[in-house]
């Protein structure tokens, strides 16, 4: 009898551009890829934040470096990767929310979020993947949704509208990019334990609520999510493509 093959989520040789890294989700998912091989590039605004984090990952023998950059400033940040070598793979987890009801979001609000939630992850990933084309690089974009792109909710319009549209540039971009075998995938968390969130779970009312949406009737992790960045980064998850992964703790199961 012939064993079948244990899948590989190895990373050795890669080269993986991570936004948003400095902390939370993006910085779990920066350290998870160090440790499965991958040179991690690690981005933000803040210097201090990233530089912290690589440098202790190289003090493990990882390899990661740093690109201090904000990801709005599209041309500043192409100029970045216009001058690197070519990623194979790239986390679009920049990201924010201004939650409120819709009636009183202002049109500073809507430019905020959408500014950082879908017109920097369009322009972030068409600057890595020209590249990739350029070197004829297969490889894996990752976008960081929500399961608010797949349902709605009060307070959420504006987030829900820059995930929504998240989820079908991904679909549209996954068509156009196969034939240079780029997978474009989404991860789409329910609400996760971060210091950008903790503020929000201080309110009961607001946590009662929350978790009486999740079937498993925990919040998530940031190991939850870096773990499925993993799977889809790597060759387990090479024919996907065009797909959201939910990770929603049954949130969205009925």
């Amino acid at each position: 009898m012939t064993v079948a093959a244990v899948p590989n989520f190895r990373l050795d040789g890669r080269r993986a551009l991570v936004t948003g890294a400095g902390r939370g989700i993006g910085r779990a998912i920066a350290e998870t890829y160090a440790a499965a091989g991958a040179a991690v590039t690690l981005c933000a605004r803040t210097g201090e934040e990233i530089s912290a984090v690589a440098d202790g990952l190289r003090s493990q023998g990882l390899q990661a470096d740093v690109l201090v950059a904000d990801v709005t400033d599209i041309e500043a940040f192409g100029r970045e990767v216009a001058q690197r070598p070519a990623f194979d793979i790239l986390v679009n987890n920049a990201g924010t929310n201004r939650p409120k009801p819709q009636l009183e979001v202002t049109a500073e609000d809507y430019d905020a979020v959408m500014n950082v939630n879908m017109r920097a992850a369009y322009f972030v990933t068409q600057a890595v993947t020209r590249r990739m084309i350029e070197e004829e690089r297969a490889g894996s974009v990752i976008n960081m949704s929500s399961q608010m792109g797949h349902v709605g909710a009060a307070n959420r319009t504006l987030y829900c509208a820059s995930k929504w549209a998240l989820e079908g540039f991904t679909k549209a971009l996954a068509v156009e990019l196969g034939p240079h075998g780029i997978r474009v995938n989404t991860i789409c968390p329910t609400f996760i334990e971060t210091p950008m969130t903790q503020p929000f779970f201080e309110d009961e009312t607001f946590r009662t609520s929350v978790l009486s949406k999740i079937k498993l009737g925990r919040l998530g992790q940031v190991d939850d999510v870096a773990g499925a960045a993993l799977f889809l980064a790597s060759d387990a998850a090479s024919l996907m493509t065009g797909s959201a992964m939910m990770l929603d703790g049954g949130w969205t199961a009925d």
